[in-house]
């Protein structure tokens, strides 16, 4: 069956951010312990993340 256009721009977005992360982690580095921190706990307390997605695309 083919996809959607709604699926395959979904795809597009989940490659765009794909393409961020690439970006943060060229540039984590960089970054001194006390930013890498920051920017750790920033993440982890973002929402939605990549396991709410998950989780939604697998009907939990």
């Amino acid at each position: 069956m083919p996809l959607s256009g709604e699926a395959i721009r979904l795809m597009n977005y989940i490659d765009d951010v794909a393409v961020t992360l690439r970006r943060v982690l060229a540039t984590v580095p960089t970054l001194s312990a006390e930013e890498r921190l920051r920017i750790a706990e920033h993440l982890q307390h973002s929402r939605p993340n990549a396991e709410d997605v998950q989780a939604a695309l697998a009907g939990k």
